[in-house]
């Protein structure tokens, strides 16, 4: 007869062993990713890996591509049919609800003006933008004023563990 052994793990124990096997089955890239005011990229991969696991996905390939605001405005109206700027559009491409896969579009000129003008600075706001994206592809929405102030908490929280590094 087989005997079930329940092992009760923290999370932060959890994440150091499962992070090696999912770095074999998965990429983050930045793109054309500025080179002042950026995050530290290693942090951001550390970050983004573990805030995947804490909503229950498995990281896959996710892709940060830096444009201008006239590059993502093209592609707000081509893909969305929305004619106003933005600061990020993100593309899921994942095939399976545990694997998160995507291709997040980030406007530098809408992240560095936005950084200066909300006061936080613009290294902070690319380190909320990707966590923006990346929290997209964990089921966060934002239409919703409910939906809004959930992923503002959870954004927060995505600074709070970069800031924790």
């Amino acid at each position: 007869m087989a005997e079930t052994i329940t092992l009760n793990l923290s999370e932060s124990i959890l994440n150091l062993l499962l992070l090696p096997i999912l770095e074999k089955k998965m990429a983050i890239t930045f793109t054309d990713a500025p080179s002042k005011n950026f995050p530290k990229k290693t942090l951001l991969k550390s970050i983004i890996k573990s805030t995947c696991l804490r909503f229950e996905k498995k990281p896959g390939e996710l892709s940060f591509v830096f444009v201008s605001d006239q590059e993502l405005l093209e592609m707000n109206r081509q893909y969305l049919q929305h004619d106003y700027f933005t600061d990020i559009i993100t593309f899921d491409n994942s095939e399976e609800t545990e694997l998160i896969e995507g291709d997040i579009f980030i406007s530098k000129d809408r992240v560095e003006e936005n950084g200066v003008y909300l006061g936080n600075g613009v290294e902070e706001e690319y380190i909320r933008v990707i966590g923006h994206g990346v929290l997209h592809l964990c089921g966060f929405g934002d239409k919703s004023e409910n939906e809004i102030q959930e992923m503002r908490k959870a954004e927060s929280e995505f600074i709070k563990a970069y800031r924790s590094l």
